[in-house]
C-alpha cells in the first residue's frame, strides 16, 4: 500500500477479510503498511492502495468530531528488537531516504474459495482456486520465478544474504488471499527458498494469514512443521447473523476450532482480525464480541473499521494497478452497507476496545493493534517503523527506503511474464515505482511513527513537518508527550488522527 503526500488513507477501516494488509499487507501495505495506509497495514500488514486524500485541513479552529481512526497500511516486516515498546533513539530513523537491503519479505497469494462484498485486496476465488482449471500450480510456478529474479538484483546490489552488508529476514509474511489454502509441503518449499535466496534469521517470525473455515484453515501441523511461527485467522465477527451478513463463510464456532487445532500443533503466536462498524452493529454486539475473543485466549488481536472503497473510481485496477474492478454485486452490497455505518458509533467501539483490552493485559501498540507481550507482530512493525522489505506476487507492495515498487494486481498478466517459452527469459512481472522525495519521506516517518505507542521523538517538535502543527495538536489533547520524552497520540488523538496527519502533508 503506497503512502505518500496526496494519497494518505482516511480511516483505519479493513479492506481485506484475512489480514493486515493492507498490501498485498505489504497493512495492511503497510503502508500497509501496509498496511497497513499499511502504513504504507494493513500492516497488513497492509496491501490495497488508498484512496487519494483531501488536502490539509485547516490551520486553525478545533478538531473534527471523532470517528474511527486513521489507517494504516503494510500493516507488515522484519524483527525489532524483543521488546518493541522500548527502543531508545539510537532506533530513530534517518531524515533522508536512503536505499537498504530489505529486512522482511512479503508473499502474496491470491486465491480464495469465495470472494467477500467488502474485500479490495487483490483475490481470485471459484474456479481459478479451486477445481481442474485452476491457476495455483501456474501461479507457484510464477512465484518461485519472482523470488528467484528478485533474489538475484539482491545479490548483485548487496551481497549475497548473510554478509556484512545484506543482514538475514527477520520477518516472513503470507498474506493474500488465504495462503493457508496452500498444501503444506507448498509453504515449506516456499520457506525454503527465501531461507537459501535471501537468508532467515534464527527465530525469525514466519506467518500465514488464514481464515476459520475447515476447509480453509489448512493443515496446522504442516503448517507448523514448514516453519510457520504466527498464524493470524480472519474472524471478522464471532457471530453468526454477522459473519452472514459479511458473506463470510465460516461460523463462529469453526474460530474456535481453527485456534484449538493451531495451540496443538504448536504455533507460538496467534492473531485474530475482528471487524468493527459493521453494517447495522451496535455498541453492545461490540462488547460482546470482544468478550467472546478474549475468551480464546489469542496472543494478538487487530481490530479494523469496515472501509467500502472504490478503487475503479480511484483509478487503480488498470493494467499496472495494485487493485482489481469491483464486481457489480459488491458495489451494491457496499452502497447499502455504507448508508448503515456511523462515525460516532465506530468511535464508542473504538474507545471501548482501548480500555477492555487494557483490562485484559494487552497492550495497543499501534492505532489497530494490540498484543499480550511479546506477540506484536514483528512484520508489522517494519512497515511501520520504514524499514525496507521485500514483497512478490499480484498487487505486492515493495519498499526499500527511498521508493515503492508494486506487482500489478491482474494474476494473468503476472503469470505470463514469469512464465517464458524454452530459449526465452522470464521477465519481472508488470507494476510500477514511487519515488520518495524527502518531504514526503519525513511526512511518512512522523505520520507512521505517531500511530504506534513508541511515537516519535520530542526533537520531532522543532522540525517539519510536525513543528508547525505540535503546539496546536498538544493544545487539543492529541498529542502528549512521555516521561522519556517521545510524542504519543492520546486516545482522542487516535480517534481524530487523520485530522493531525492531513495537516502534516
Amino acid at each position: 500500500m503506497r503512502l505518500a503526500a496526496g494519497t494518505l488513507p482516511a480511516i483505519d477501516r479493513a479492506r481485506n477479510g484475512t489480514g493486515p494488509a493492507a498490501q498485498s499487507g505489504p497493512a495492511a501495505d503497510p503502508t500497509a503498511p501496509g498496511p497497513a495506509a499499511d502504513p504504507t497495514a494493513p500492516g497488513p500488514a497492509a496491501h490495497a492502495g488508498p484512496p487519494a486524500h483531501a488536502g490539509p485541513a485547516a490551520q486553525s479552529g478545533p478538531p473534527a468530531h471523532a470517528g474511527p481512526p486513521a489507517q494504516s497500511g503494510p500493516p507488515a516486516h522484519a524483527g525489532p528488537p524483543a521488546d518493541p515498546t522500548a527502543r531508545g533513539s539510537a532506533s530513530e530513523p534517518s531524515l533522508l531516504p536512503a536505499v537498504r537491503p530489505p529486512e522482511a519479505l512479503y508473499i502474496h497469494v491470491p486465491f480464495c474459495v469465495s470472494l467477500c462484498p467488502y474485500c479490495d485486496f487483490v483475490v481470485v476465488a471459484g474456479a481459478a482456486t479451486r477445481g481442474p482449471r485452476n491457476r495455483v500450480t501456474a501461479f507457484l510456478a510464477a512465484l518461485r520465478r519472482e523470488l528467484d529474479l528478485r533474489a538475484d538484483l539482491a545479490d548483485a546490489r548487496w551481497g549475497t544474504p548473510g554478509s556484512l552488508s545484506r543482514p538475514p529476514l527477520g520477518s516472513l509474511y503470507f498474506g493474500g488471499g488465504t495462503p493457508s489454502l496452500l498444501p503444506g509441503d507448498e509453504i515449506a518449499g516456499i520457506v525454503e527458498i527465501v531461507r537459501l535466496r535471501f537468508g532467515l534469521a534464527s527465530g525469525a517470525e514466519v506467518t500465514v494469514e488464514s481464515n476459520p473455515g475447515p476447509d480453509e484453515r489448512g493443515d496446522a501441523r504442516a503448517l507448523a512443521d514448514a516453519g510457520v511461527t504466527r498464524i493470524s485467522f480472519g474472524a471478522q465477527a464471532l457471530d453468526d447473523d454477522t459473519l452472514r451478513s459479511l458473506g463470510r463463510r465460516h461460523r463462529a464456532r469453526d474460530v474456535r476450532e481453527a485456534i484449538t487445532d493451531a495451540r496443538e500443533a504448536g504455533i507460538a503466536s496467534v492473531s485474530l482480525d475482528l471487524l468493527y462498524d459493521t453494517p447495522g452493529g451496535t455498541l453492545q454486539a461490540w462488547v460482546g464480541t470482544l468478550d467472546s475473543a478474549l475468551s480464546l485466549a489469542p496472543d494478538h488481536l487487530s481490530l479494523y473499521a469496515l472501509t467500502l472503497d472504490d478503487p475503479d473510481a480511484e483509478g487503480l485496477t488498470g493494467p499496472t494497478g495494485d487493485h482489481l474492478p469491483v464486481a457489480r454485486g459488491a458495489r451494491r452490497w457496499r452502497a447499502d452497507a455504507r448508508a448503515r455505518q456511523d462515525d460516532d458509533r465506530a468511535a464508542a467501539m473504538y474507545e471501548h476496545a482501548v480500555h477492555r483490552l487494557a483490562e485484559a493485559g494487552f497492550h495497543g501498540y499501534e492505532i489497530s493493534n494490540w498484543a499480550l507481550p511479546g506477540h506484536e507482530s514483528r512484520h508489522n512493525l517494519a512497515y511501520w517503523e520504514r524499514r525496507p522489505y521485500e514483497a512478490v506476487g499480484p498487487g505486492a507492495h515493495a519498499f526499500d527506503g527511498a521508493a515503492r515498487r508494486w506487482n500489478a494486481a491482474r494474476l494473468d498478466s503476472y503469470i505470463a511474464a514469469l512464465t517464458s517459452p524454452p530459449g526465452v527469459s522470464a521477465q519481472l512481472p508488470p507494476g510500477g515505482t514511487e519515488a520518495i522525495n524527502p518531504e514526503a519521506s519525513a511526512a511518512e516517518r512522523i505520520i507512521l511513527g505517531l500511530r504506534t505507542s513508541h511515537g516519535v521523538s520530542l526533537s520531532e517538535s522543532t522540525r517539519q513537518p510536525l513543528s508547525d502543527h505540535f503546539s496546536w495538536a498538544r493544545d487539543a489533547d492529541l498529542l502528549s508527550v512521555t516521561a522519556d520524552d517521545r510524542i504519543v497520540l492520546t486516545t482522542k488523538g487516535r480517534l481524530l488522527s487523520n485530522e493531525l496527519f492531513s495537516r502534516l502533508v
